[in-house]
């Protein structure tokens, strides 16, 4: 993304935050963001009005430690319109930047769910009267009024929601394909004892508690990362930065299309479980519009699974600035030779794309050969 719109203020000044506070709500080409504080302190002053549209760097507001003084006010820079590129063009005299503020009926507190499903459904915000704490407008408000009639215009299909995610989505793998040679591996891996652990582990268990194949690969995938660091960071303008965390970004497909990868913090630390618990949350609020700016800045690399059915191959291209794409295709059941007889068996194929910048063929199989490991010896996980 190059800007955000500013749509939800959580926090006033004069209240205490801390680290993993949720404070903002940042409109995106993919959707709501959540934004966190990193530091602890008091929150001074808001430096951006809602509805704002502000760059990438831009500053929301001050925070304060204990004793620190309140610094000069900054105002954010709106975003620009482009300057023409003509030397000797004439220089109109610059009008004074204008805010862009939503009607005060619009900045009523809504969740970010309320806003995106109110859009799909034409409903009118300033109507509805919020039923969550403080009259904050909650999804169950939206679904339960009726849509706006003569007032709302459908947006055009140019700018629509859906297609400024597409937008977004061509942009970054266009600049992805131009800008990084990619390397292609793949392996056929046979899963069969793995499928049948997972079996005899979900035997009695709720369906909200069964582990299930996508959690035992984000988990290998994390694991393996820790052992080709080549594969775990980010290629930035002064080159590659080896992350000593591993965030696995967990791609997500929404609900009418699009795609995001939001990350799982710390994947190599979690057990099985905490790993499958934390992947459904992650759709939960993908699909709800209630991601964290951390969970889709701090991913180290990308694990994309096509499930329990589909195609048995799938290579795809690196998500910028990450270095590694992990790909893996559906289960299918296929002749396979164990101790020298053709047995039936149940394998997946594992494709990786990576940075050629980065790391070269030996890497990459270093990464499959750990993965296989892991993967064939779900006990240890």
């Amino acid at each position: 993304m190059e800007a955000g719109k500013l749509v939800e203020w959580l926090v006033q000044p004069g209240d205490k935050v801390k680290r993993g506070d949720v404070v903002a709500v940042v409109e995106t080409q993919k959707g709501a963001i959540e934004i966190e504080i990193f530091e602890e302190g008091v929150v001074n002053r808001l430096d951006a009005e809602l509805g704002e549209e502000l760059p990438i760097g831009a500053p929301l507001a001050i925070i304060l430690a204990e004793g620190e003084d309140a610094p000069e006010e900054v105002k954010p820079t709106p975003v620009a319109d482009p300057v023409p590129d003509v030397e000797d063009a004439p220089v109109a005299p610059k009008p004074a930047p204008q805010r862009a503020v939503l009607p005060p009926s619009d900045v009523h507190a809504v969740s970010p769910a309320a806003r995106v499903r109110a859009h799909e459904l034409g409903v009118d915000l300033s109507s509805i009267r919020g039923s969550g704490p403080g009259g904050v407008v909650v999804l169950s408000d939206v679904e339960g009024a009726q849509p706006a009639k003569e007032s709302v215009q459908k947006p055009s299909p140019a700018s629509s929601p859906m297609q400024e995610m597409r937008n977004a989505i061509a942009a970054a793998m266009a600049r992805s394909k131009r800008t990084i040679p990619h390397v292609y591996l793949t392996h056929t891996i046979d899963i069969q004892s793995l499928i049948e652990w997972l079996s005899a582990r979900n035997d009695g268990r709720n369906p909200a508690e069964r582990l299930l194949l996508g959690a035992v690969f984000v988990k290998a995938a994390a694991l393996a990362a820790t052992k080709t660091g080549e594969l775990n960071g980010h290629y930035l303008d002064d080159g590659y930065r080896p992350s000593d965390a591993v965030n696995p970004g967990v791609a997500v497909a929404l609900r009418g299309g699009g795609l995001v990868a939001p990350a799982l913090m710390n994947a190599p630390s979690l057990t099985l479980d905490e790993t499958m618990a934390g992947m459904r949350d992650l759709v939960t609020r993908a699909r709800a519009g209630r991601l964290k700016g951390s969970e889709m800045t701090q991913g180290t690399f990308t694990v994309s699974a096509l499930g329990e059915s589909g195609p048995e191959l799938m290579t795809g291209i690196i998500f910028p600035p990450q270095v590694a794409l992990v790909c893996l295709g559906a289960p299918q059941v296929r002749p396979w030779v164990v101790d020298g007889a053709v047995v039936p068996g149940t394998v997946i194929t594992i494709s990786v794309s990576a940075d050629h910048r980065v790391a070269d063929g030996r890497q990459i199989a270093r990464f499959i050969t750990a993965f296989e490991t892991f993967v064939q010896t779900p006990e240890d996980l």
